[in-house]
C-alpha cells in the first residue's frame, strides 16, 4: 500500500477511536462513517468541537426532531467540520423547514437539507427543494413500491447536478433494467442506478464498468455488498482508473482495516467494511488530484466523494435501523 493511502488509513482508525470514546452508547455503524467524513478532509476529529455542536444541536432542535434521531452523530460530525457551525445549522433548518412542506419527515431528511446546504446557494434553496419532489415523483412514478425515504437523498442530489428532470429519471430507469439482471436487489438496484445518471457516459457504459468492478473484487475473493452499500460501488466505478488497479487497491485497504479492533468478525461487517475501504481509496486518489491542480477532475472528485458519503449515510442508518429492530424483537 502506498504511503499516503496507509497515512489515510491510520487516520480514519484514530478518528473512530476518538468519536467513539467521546461518544458512547452510539449505533456501531456510525462510528466508522463519521471517521470517514472527517478523515475524507485530512482533519483529525476535534472532540471539543464536536461536543459544543452536539450542545448547538441540543438547543436548536426539539426533543423529538429528527435531528436528534439515528443520524444525530453525523450531523454533529459534519457541523463541526464547519468554520461557523451555527450558520450552518442555521441554514440546514432553513431548508429543512422547506423540505417538510413537500415531503413527509423521515429519518433521511435531515441528511437532505445537509447535503443540499453544502452543495447550494441560499438564493437555490426554494428551486432545489422543488426539484428535489419533482424528481422524487417521477421516480415514485416508477417505481411506487421501491421509492421511500432514503430516495429523497438521491434525489436532492439529481437536483442539485442540474440535469432535465424527466431525463436523469428516464436515465436511471435505463440503469435500472440492466442491472436487475446482475445484482436483482430491487431496492439497493435502484438506489444503484439514481448513482451512476450523476457519472457521464451512457448508461450501458456505465453498468458495464459498475458490473466489471464488481467481478474485479470478486475474483480476488472481496464480494461487495449488494444491499445498501452497492450505491457507492457505482461511485467507485465512476473513478477514472484502471478497475483491475482500483479493485487491487481496495483489497489492500481492506486486509488493512480486517485487522483492526471493530473491523473483524464482531464488527461493522465485510461488506460495509469494503465499502469503507473503496471510500478511502477514493478519498486519497482526490487528495492526489487536489494536490496536482485545481483540475475539472478534482473537483468532480470531491464532488463524487460527498455522493460516496451520502450513500454511506443511507447504508449505515439502514444497518443501524436493522440491528436496532433486531435487538428490540430479541428483547
Amino acid at each position: 500500500m502506498k504511503a499516503s493511502l496507509e497515512a489515510k488509513c491510520r487516520l480514519f482508525i484514530e478518528n473512530r477511536n476518538l468519536i467513539r470514546s467521546g461518544f458512547g452508547w452510539e449505533s456501531t455503524y456510525m462510528y466508522p462513517l463519521c471517521a470517514e467524513i472527517v478523515t475524507s478532509k485530512n482533519q483529525t476529529a476535534d472532540m471539543d468541537k464536536m461536543e459544543r455542536c452536539k450542545r448547538l444541536l441540543k438547543q436548536e432542535t426539539g426533543a423529538f426532531s429528527n435531528f436528534r434521531g439515528m443520524t444525530r452523530l453525523v450531523t454533529i460530525t459534519r457541523l463541526s467540520m464547519e468554520e461557523f457551525p451555527e450558520d450552518s445549522l442555521r441554514r440546514t433548518l432553513l431548508i429543512y423547514d422547506k423540505l417538510k412542506g413537500v415531503f413527509f419527515t423521515s429519518t433521511y431528511l435531515p441528511m437532505v437539507a445537509q447535503v443540499i446546504a453544502e452543495l447550494a446557494k441560499e438564493e437555490e434553496y426554494d428551486s432545489i427543494v422543488e426539484r428535489t419532489r419533482r424528481i422524487y415523483d417521477l421516480m415514485k412514478k416508477k417505481h411506487p413500491f421501491l421509492t421511500s425515504g432514503e430516495d429523497s437523498t438521491f434525489a436532492a442530489l439529481l437536483a442539485l447536478a442540474g440535469l432535465e428532470e424527466e431525463a436523469a429519471v428516464e436515465e436511471t430507469e435505463r440503469c435500472y433494467e440492466i442491472l436487475k439482471r446482475e445484482f436483482y436487489s430491487g431496492n439497493s438496484v435502484q438506489s444503484l442506478s439514481h448513482v451512476l445518471t450523476l457519472g457521464e457516459g451512457n448508461a450501458e457504459d456505465k453498468c458495464a464498468r459498475t458490473v466489471k468492478l464488481y467481478q474485479e473484487l470478486k475474483s480476488r475473493g472481496h464480494r461487495y455488498g449488494r444491499n445498501q452499500e452497492l450505491p457507492t460501488l457505482g461511485v467507485l466505478s465512476m473513478m477514472d482508473q484502471d478497475l483491475g488497479e482500483l479493485a487491487g487497491t481496495i483489497c489492500e485497504v481492506d486486509g488493512y482495516l480486517k485487522h483492526q479492533k471493530g473491523f473483524g468478525l464482531f464488527g461493522v461487517g465485510e461488506k460495509q467494511r469494503l465499502m469503507y475501504a473503496g471510500m478511502l481509496t477514493m478519498s486519497d486518489c482526490v487528495d492526489e488530484l487536489s494536490g496536482m491542480s485545481l483540475s475539472m477532475a478534482a473537483v468532480n472528485g470531491a464532488i463524487s466523494l460527498i455522493v460516496a458519503q451520502q450513500t454511506a449515510i443511507c447504508a449505515a442508518t439502514a444497518a443501524s435501523a436493522a440491528a436496532a429492530s433486531s435487538s428490540g424483537s430479541s428483547d
